[in-house]
């Protein structure tokens, strides 16, 4: 079905130069901006909006392979030259949105929802992208392409997507992470996954140039998302909420953003539909970033005339401690499109927003903290109204970050205060002492 509908790369900064989707290219070799793939629309537009609508709702749960995968559900707008055999599928995506009920309720919103992308195989959004990528690496290899292994640098949930990926695929991989730096969670998944892992005694950015180094010779392929077959995955995000909304689009939708390329993934995903006529309207965007990680947030004060890149902080929002993106360039142009907002948020901010998320049923990950964070502080100012649908997408689950969640409760996160730190009470084994202590925790726990 897919075999009709072609793709290409072609140079984001529109030189005109394209490159086939099985070469081994990151870049435009002609002006140096990153590439995006560029899908065949005339042959897009031959199905309906209605058409399309009915044929990924048809697919959401099946067994016929692979489009039962949110991701592969959507095959044509995402990457359809691939053989379906060479696909690498978990069955990703298909996430729920969590109706935020009790939290929207303390911010006056009836209409809140999070968009729980961490409910995935390696437990992030990383899955939607790297499914694309190790398909293609699998395609290219049964084509007779030599590539001796795949590689990413990482905060983390890269490289747990790309281990259990290649795992899958049989193909070896190999992650650079910085020293100390990410959870006790992020770094055993890759080392389950038998990948090759080499701890850098740096941050992000400097393990980002290693790695951008070693996959110069074009025999080990480059898996960060400057690799925009990573994007084709992720803006599967947008089609899916739709569809989860009966095709309604949102008012708002609010996003954490470290590299950036999710956000230009999102934008990308709702102007196909829009240029296919699936929906009228575009969503509000609005990228949130850690206040120590904030070089989007800086240029953005400046209306984007520059872009400085940052040494950034440390944060407990881990996987958005880059200060030097490489889809900065991409992002601006979303957000500058989706009447985007930059917003920021502190340290303790991002954690006591996790921890209130949490009182009402989330185990949010630093990084949905530092979006929740942010919806709060633009509700509150007025800038997202109250009765707006909107969706906070959360990147990751929260178990991937246990020791977060422990330094909040027991108070040993510096600068952070813990406004909603629910400590155990240490008692004796005795009847009476406990009825005694319940009777006051139950008196002030009551639902209100």
């Amino acid at each position: 079905m897919s075999k009709e509908y072609r793709a290409h790369f072609r140079c984001s900064a529109g030189c005109g130069e394209t490159y086939p989707l099985d070469e081994v290219v990151y870049k435009c070799k002609k002006c140096g901006e990153l590439l995006e793939v560029q899908h065949d629309m005339e042959a897009l537009r031959e199905r309906s909006a209605a058409e399309w609508k009915s044929l990924f709702d048809s697919r959401v749960g099946t067994t016929r392979w692979p489009y039962g995968s949110g991701v592969w559900g959507k095959k044509e707008f995402v990457c359809p030259e691939i053989d379906n055999e060479n696909i690498v599928s978990m069955y990703e995506g298909n996430t729920n949105l969590f109706w935020a009920k009790r939290f929207g309720a303390m911010l006056g919103m009836k209409d809140l929802w999070v968009k729980m992308c961490g409910n995935s195989h390696t437990g992030s959004f990383k899955d939607l992208g790297m499914t694309v990528l190790v398909s293609m690496v699998n395609e290219m290899m049964r084509r007779g392409v030599r590539l001796d292994a795949v590689a990413c640098a990482s905060t983390g949930d890269t490289s747990a997507a790309l281990a259990a990926y290649c795992a899958y695929a049989g193909i070896p991989s190999i992650v650079f992470l910085p020293s100390n730096k990410i959870s006790t969670a992020q770094l055993v998944q890759p080392m389950a996954n038998n990948a090759i892992v080499l701890s850098l005694d740096t941050d992000f950015d400097g393990c980002m140039r290693v790695v951008r180094e070693i996959t110069k010779n074009n025999t080990i392929y480059l898996a960060n998302s400057m690799n925009s077959l990573r994007i084709e995955g992720q803006k599967s995000i947008s089609v899916e909420m739709l569809q989860q909304f009966d095709w309604e689009v949102p008012d708002v939708v609010v996003i954490p953003g470290g590299n950036l390329g999710n956000v230009s993934a999102l934008a990308k995903g709702f102007s196909m539909m829009l240029e296919l006529g699936m929906i009228e309207r575009r969503p509000r965007i609005v990228l949130a970033q850690a206040e120590r990680a904030n070089p989007l947030y800086r240029s953005y004060l400046k209306g984007y005339s520059d872009f400085e890149p940052i040494v950034p902080g440390k944060t407990l929002a881990s996987a958005i401690q880059i200060g030097d993106p490489v889809s900065v360039r991409k992002a601006i142009a979303a957000l500058k499109e989706y009447d985007g907002i930059v917003e920021q948020a502190s340290e303790e901010e991002l954690a006591d927003a996790a921890a209130l998320a949490d009182r009402t049923g989330l185990y949010a990950c630093p990084h949905t903290g530092v979006a929740l964070a942010v919806l709060v502080k633009l509700v509150e100012r007025g800038v997202i109204p109250r009765d707006a649908r909107t969706i906070v997408i959360s990147t990751a689950h929260g178990l991937k970050f246990s020791e977060f969640k422990v330094g909040y409760h027991q108070g040993t996160i510096d600068g952070v205060k813990g406004t909603y730190a629910n400590r155990p009470i240490e008692l004796p084994p005795d009847v009476d002492r406990v009825l005694e202590v319940l009777a006051k925790e139950l008196v002030g726990r009551k639902k209100a």
